[in-house]
């Protein structure tokens, strides 16, 4: 989304750029349409791997209406697919308080934590989707996975939480 400063305001917007600018003193404008078309045009371009702006029609989809499941879970995954892991592991831990038993709830609060190296709280997450959902094989993989790098690196004498600096590669979250 573009923003008018002073220096710019002068320039004459396309009717594209129009509907995405801010007038001068003011917030953001929300896109057209109404919380569900932002749902479902955010939804097709998380499909289409678009996942940075899934995430800002989802967002506005999120803010008109916070109790929505299926938008909060749109939006968590387009922040993961986006790399905005403290986002999705934020929208996916709101999920998690709205539906205690949702097993993907759990598995993306643990995937996401495991992005951000949290590694215990990420198997804790992991375990609970796997006890709820033992036929997801991806589930059991995930858990066995941050189960043995809690494991290396205790025999390794590092913390179970890890650094930012560390590398890793991780799945992508998919249902």
């Amino acid at each position: 989304m573009q923003v008018i400063d002073d220096a710019t305001a002068a320039e004459d917007p396309t009717p594209t750029e129009a509907a995405t600018l801010h007038p001068p003193g003011q917030g953001p404008v929300p896109p057209a349409g109404e919380p569900y078309d932002w749902f479902r045009r955010g939804s097709l371009l998380l499909e289409q791997g678009n996942s940075a702006a899934a995430a800002e029609l989802l967002s506005w989809a999120s803010q008109a209406e916070p109790q929505a499941r299926s938008i909060r879970e749109a939006l968590a995954r387009a922040f993961y697919d986006s790399r905005r892991f403290d986002d999705s592991a934020r929208e996916f831990g709101a999920l998690a308080e709205l539906a205690p038993d949702d097993d993907y709830v759990h598995f993306g609060l643990g995937l996401s934590l495991w992005r951000m190296r949290q590694f215990p709280d990420a198997a804790e997450h992991l375990a609970i989707a796997a006890a709820m959902r033992p036929d997801r094989e991806a589930y059991g993989r995930a858990l066995r996975q941050v189960r043995a790098t809690l494991a290396a690196r205790q025999e390794a004498g590092l913390s179970p939480v890890g650094s930012p600096e560390e590398s890793a590669e991780f799945p992508t979250v998919t249902e």
